[in-house]
Order: structure tokens, then sequence, then C-alpha cells
């Protein structure tokens, strides 16, 4: 089942599945901009990362002595979520912990992801609440997949990734899964990167962000743009599968990373875990503007 949103200028589909966002359209334009999840190359549009960003060592992680298994990118993408409330232009839906995600993942959470269009933007809103009086650590990303190209008539090369700010950040590259903090090294998003299917051979690009950060995909050939931006959501992953030559690109802003290649396994000691007292929340947003 799927919930509809709309204003003036855009609709918008989510799902009750993962609380997925499946469809981002322009009402003046008829242009959609979220990828259409075709099985040949990516079959998911929008997942949500939760309870973990990226891969865990060997699936696995250790929390007050005990192992617990659970796979790339975390169960919420997996699992069915309520609608908990619905407008013209906006959308909650609610997913709460039960004794299937407690064994592997031993806390009681509640996750409330919100949608919101306004102009010619949607804003995803998640939140966190740990229902316990015992610390909660978690991850928390979005993983919205945006087709490239935008419209008829051009390629995956005519399109660029431009940041703002036009700054350095950090580059965390991947050895296998895992990130490899010994070879970081400065990427150079202080210029506009010519999209390659050859950038991915090595999968996700991975930064570091801090503060306010947006990072649009756009062709000189075109006026037409999406650009996704957040605040202090400290990574982000742009993706697209490799060697298929694959017509999107992911913008992944996250609050939290895969593991490291030196990890210990202790939930507590992940680099980029969130740490929620009890009976508190934790929220974040991203947003989607389109031209």
């Amino acid at each position: 089942m799927t919930v509809t949103i709309e204003n003036d200028q855009l609709r918008a589909k989510i799902a009750l599945h993962g609380a997925e966002l499946q469809s981002l359209v322009s009402k003046t334009t008829d242009l959609e901009y979220i990828w259409q999840a075709d099985p040949k190359y990516w079959g998911k549009h929008a997942p949500v990362l939760f309870p973990i960003v990226g891969a865990l060592k060997e699936d696995s992680y250790q929390y007050k002595g005990k192992t617990y298994h659970m796979s790339k990118h975390g169960f919420a993408r997996d699992m069915d979520f309520a609608l908990l409330e619905k407008s013209d232009d906006s959308a909650s839906f609610i997913l709460k912990a039960t004794e299937k995600t407690k064994a592997i993942f031993p806390f009681d959470f509640e996750l409330i992801i919100r949608y919101e269009l306004g102009g010619d933007g949607l804003t995803v809103k998640y939140e966190v609440e740990n229902l316990a009086e015992d610390e909660m650590f978690f991850s928390i990303g979005g993983h919205p997949a945006f087709n490239v190209p935008l419209e008829k008539g051009l390629n995956f090369e005519d399109y660029y990734l431009a940041f703002s700010p036009r700054k350095s950040r950090l580059s965390l590259p991947l050895e296998g899964n895992y990130i490899d903090l010994e070879q970081r090294t400065l990427g150079q998003t202080n210029t506009n990167l010519a999209l390659t299917h050859d950038m991915f051979k090595n999968d996700a690009v991975i930064f570091e962000t801090k503060g306010l950060n947006a990072i649009s995909i756009c062709s000189e050939k075109s006026p037409h743009s999406v650009t996704l931006s957040y605040k202090d959501m400290p990574y982000v992953g742009i993706w697209s599968p490799y060697p298929t030559e694959s017509p999107f690109v992911c913008i992944e802003p996250w609050c939290g990373i895969a593991d490291t290649t030196d990890a210990t396994g202790e939930l507590i000691e992940k680099l980029g875990i969130q740490q929620l007292a009890g009976r508190e929340k934790f929220t974040t947003k991203y947003a989607i503007t389109v031209k």
C-alpha cells in the first residue's frame, strides 16, 4: 500500500513497507526524480537505514557481552510501518520495537518518519525515541536514488555533482564493505565532480560532512536538477552500482557509517554510533529540492 501527498508543485508517494519514498514528480513538468526500482539494476527507491548504516563485520556486533546478528543497513527498510498521520501535503509513519526486532537489536524504540511537501521540495524527518531507561545505541540514514539522466535525450555522463559549501571534505574509502580510516584523504568537493560510472568502482564514495551541506545533481545541458540538503548529519555516501551502468545515483545522508576495518565489534565503540539517553528523543532531517 502507498500513500500519496501533494501540493501545487509536487506529488510524492510513500509505501507503508519500509516507509520508503517511491516517487517524487513535478506537477508542472511531469518529471519523475526518484529511481523507479527496476530490479535489473537495483530494486529499491529510497530505503530507510536503521538501526545501522552500512555493513557490520561478519554481520554481527556485541552489546553487554552478547553477540547479535544483523545484515547491512538494518531491518527498518524490510518492515511494514503504520500510518500515523496524514494530510494533503504530509504523512507520518511509525515503527515500534517487537520481540522479533529485540532478538537482533535489544532496545525498546519508536521510529517515526515524516514526509512534508513545501513549495518545490520534500522534507524527510526522522524521530527516534528511546522508550527504556537504559541508553540506546543506533544509527540512521537515508538512501534516496535519483534518476540520472533526469530527462530523455541526455546521458549519465552529461551530469555532475555540485557541493555547497564549496570546500574540501574528508573522503573515507571502503575496503570491501568496511571503512579504511588509514587511507582517508581530502576529497575535492571544492569543485564540481563529473559523474562517471567508474567513480563507483570501489563502491560508494563517502565523505565526512559538518554543519549545513547541499549536494546537487546538475547538467549544463538541462535546466532541471535535484538537490539534497541537510544539517549536522556527519557522513554522506554517493553510490551507483558498478560495473552495471545504472541510470541513477544515490545521495545518502547518514548519522552512522559502516564498520571500520579495525572495528572491535562492540556496539558502543562503533564509529558514528548515536547514543540516546533513556526516555529521550533524537531528531534529524534532510530535504530534497527539485527544478
